[in-house]
């Protein structure tokens, strides 16, 4: 095994360990202080690069990581990696728009070799979803853009001689199924940071025990992985939610179904649900971060129906 897969190797290790230790996603700190490998330190990530090649690897060789940066509460992410999509590739755009600038060589060098990177995907600020093994699988310099995707056939080097496109349905399977996790991490921590972590039905306070619900579904082609196409909800509220037990008019007001409000049961369903019909919902405090009235009111419709 040559220096290069044994760099790469180790990386994926010792991500594999972040990841178990926190969950799944992985802290900013933890990866620029990298990892050892033969007594040098070997940071996995430059905050100030979308696109790493650690010196190890040397001036030529290919690249290690490339970064989408983390969206930011009522902007547009810089690079659209179109992950609400069911596409079986993402589209990583260009540093810059000379493709032969040297980090562009770096993710092309990537693809000429069949060597896998880590593609970092921001969730939020200072905290990432990795994605490993990733493999450039396309390079389009009519629009500045690398096409990757994610693989299911582990870490192991391709054969001398492999032919790439026998991976290709596979890989593309593993990548609509990484963008659907992408995009509910992201819409989550979008969501939950802008109702400052807080149900917006009970004020619930604790980030475990809350979910980004859609009011528009997934598949609807308006379901966009955004703050106003959501609401903050511990998981009772959310589940309630989701099966018409509870609703929110137009105008932000809680429903709670009627056969509900005549059910006798325990102190959850008292307090729980029935105490929360007529109270207002709390929003963001930002007037754009705040549910769509649209929204509200085609999913409302649909509650006063079940």
């Amino acid at each position: 095994m040559d220096a290069d897969w044994e760099l790469r190797l180790a990386a994926f290790d010792h991500l594999t360990r972040l990841r178990d230790r926190s969950g799944g996603l992985v802290a900013l700190a933890d990866l620029e202080a990298g990892f050892e490998l033969r007594g040098e330190r070997i940071p996995l990530f430059n905050r100030y690069r979308g696109i790493w090649r650690p010196r190890q690897l040397g001036a030529e060789g290919p690249a290690l990581s490339i970064t989408t940066t983390p969206p930011r509460l009522g902007k547009a992410p810089p690079y659209d990696d179109q992950v609400a999509s069911q596409d079986d590739r993402f589209v990583y755009r260009y540093q810059g728009d000379d493709p032969d600038l040297w980090t562009n060589r770096a993710v092309r060098r990537a693809m000429e070799a069949q060597r896998p990177l880590i593609y970092f995907y921001g969730i939020e600020p200072g905290l990432y979803d990795a994605i490993y093994p990733a493999y450039v699988v396309g390079d389009d310099p009519a629009n500045l853009a690398f096409h990757v995707a994610a693989d299911v056939l582990g870490y192991a080097p391709i054969a001398p001689g492999s032919d790439p496109a026998q991976f290709a349905a596979q890989r593309g399977y593993q990548t609509v199924s990484v963008k659907k996790r992408l995009h509910q991490h992201r819409f989550r921590e979008l969501v939950v940071r802008a109702y400052e972590t807080s149900c917006a039905v009970c004020r619930l306070r604790h980030a475990e025990l809350l979910d980004a619900a859609h009011i528009l579904e997934d598949r609807d082609e308006r379901g966009r992985p955004e703050v106003p196409n959501g609401l903050a909800l511990c998981k009772i509220h959310h589940a309630a939610f989701d099966v018409n037990i509870l609703g929110v008019s137009p105008d932000r007001i809680i429903f709670i179904r009627h056969d509900i409000l005549e059910e006798h049961d325990g102190p959850m369903l008292q307090h729980g649900l029935k105490e929360m019909n007529g109270t207002a919902l709390q929003v963001p405090r930002r007037e754009e971060l705040r549910p769509n009235r649209d929204y509200l009111a085609e999913r409302f419709e649909g509650f006063q129906a079940a």
